[in-house]
């Protein structure tokens, strides 16, 4: 960790410390910092976000051996402060604390915070106390993987089935998923697990989703195809949700023509429609052999059951704004989702996300994270999710918009994520981008 970073946590009226008991790795300081990007004109746009600042209200643990665990949840700019603020209260319950302790019982401990009244009151389980317990847990696992010295992908497939599960709030899926069940089900993984993950051979397939975001015009759009294509991608999103139906289906067809019949298409309405609305873009658009049509409708599950029975062969991908297990249990049990779309920067961090993971497995629907991470983080979970859970090889969302920002940035070759090697979970900030956290009016630090 450079010394730029280190600075950040030395004990300062901005930070909480705690010095007892230093002999032993304990959690002495809890920091969360706003970090925001604004972006190139056109970049990141979709039918509802015309001007994002992709932000991370990011935690930082820094624990007695000197290491710091780096959490991350995603928004888009003003409201980051108000995470950044929540998660400061959420990470004071960890100080004095030794991680693998903590990892030990995290699942009782997320609970404690998710159900704890005051914060309760604010969700339950969703909006920005839900986002903070994010960036707090996600800090942890970093944390954990950077005491033990390995990347996170190793440290979740080193853990036993009961660690894991220990790690887990399990709360209000017993209808579909108990934790015994979970637990048994991780052990009878164990026999095939040495074969799947020779068979990844350190990469993990990607496709591009920045190749056509709504803001670009039609010639961007085909020289990013082209691009995308040059460089081993072989699955392309497309941004649809147009105030004008026929401009998303032009874009559609020239999309088409450019990475020909071969190349997986998606497209993405980031929920802009009414269900009439969706139905109509689906029925107009079965000739361009789409692959799935991710938030066709606000997260709305009577609205998805019902589209996904009139619009096949066209699939239902979602979970971008769908903000916990509870809801996600509930889209797996109308069985209207076709692919699992769930973010550890979403939901309650990367435990929610295994929790999500394996009913995702009990109702046979494939994972394809949203990356509000930019892939950093979810490069890990993914190959966790087929060599521990057992779900199929898919693919992963690539952003490479974010890269210069990070210590480590995420690697793409061939069309596919370079499985990282680094202790930790990939989410380490520049100095230079914590710097200008720091400094930057916008971007002014959180106080405790």
């Amino acid at each position: 960790m450079s010394k730029c970073f280190l600075a950040l946590l030395h004990p300062s009226p901005l930070f909480t410390s705690y010095r007892n008991n230093e002999e032993s790795p304990m959690i002495l300081r809890t920091k969360s910092i706003d970090a925001r990007f604004p972006l190139p004109p056109g970049v990141g746009t979709d039918a509802v976000h015309r001007d994002p600042i992709y932000s991370y209200a990011a935690t930082l643990l820094e624990s007695s051996s000197g290491h710091v665990g780096v959490g991350l949840t995603f928004t888009l700019g003003d409201g980051n402060d108000l995470v950044c603020q929540a998660a400061e209260h959420i990470s004071q319950s960890l100080l004095g604390r030794n991680i693998e302790e903590v990892m030990s019982e995290l699942g009782t401990w997320q609970k404690g915070m998710a159900d704890e009244p005051r914060y309760r009151w604010l969700g339950p389980h969703k909006g920005v106390v839900h986002l903070a317990l994010a960036s707090v847990t996600n800090a942890c696992w970093d944390l954990l993987a950077k005491e033990r010295g390995m990347a996170l992908w190793q440290l979740l497939l080193d853990l036993g089935p009961e660690q894991v599960v220990n790690t887990l709030d399990m709360s209000y899926i017993e209808d579909v998923l108990t934790r015994e069940a979970a637990l048994e089900f991780l052990r009878q993984q164990l026999p095939e697990r040495a074969a799947r993950e020779s068979n990844l051979q350190n990469h993990y397939p990607a496709y591009d989703t920045s190749a056509g975001w709504l803001g670009y015009d039609d010639e961007e759009v085909k020289a990013n195809c082209n691009l995308a294509l040059e460089t081993g991608f072989r699955a392309i999103k497309l941004k649809v949700g147009s105030t004008d139906m026929n401009r998303d289906l032009r874009r559609l067809a020239l999309t088409r023509e450019a990475i020909g019949p071969n190349v997986k298409l998606m497209v993405d309405a980031n929920q802009r429609w009414s269900l009439p609305q969706a139905l109509q873009f689906c029925r107009r658009a079965k000739e361009f052999d789409l692959y799935w049509i991710e938030e066709p409708t606000h997260p709305d599950i009577l609205a998805h059951k019902k589209l996904s029975g009139k619009i096949a062969p066209i699939r239902i991908a979602a979970g971008e704004h769908i903000p916990n297990r509870i809801m996600f249990k509930n889209f797996f049990q109308t069985g209207c989702l076709d692919f699992c779309q769930v973010d550890a920067l979403r939901v309650a961090g990367v435990s929610e996300f295994i929790v999500v993971s394996l009913m995702a497995r009990q109702f046979d629907v494939p994972v394809v994270p949203h990356v509000g991470d930019m892939g950093q983080l979810h490069q890990h979970l993914v190959v966790f999710n087929h060599v521990a859970v057992g779900h199929e090889v898919m693919f992963l969302e690539h952003i490479p918009h974010l890269r210069q920002h990070f210590v480590t940035p995420c690697r793409i070759q061939d069309g596919a994520y370079v499985l990282p090697e680094e202790p930790g979970a990939s989410c380490d900030i520049s100095d230079q981008a914590i710097l200008d956290a720091k400094t930057s009016k916008r971007l002014e630090p959180v106080e405790s």
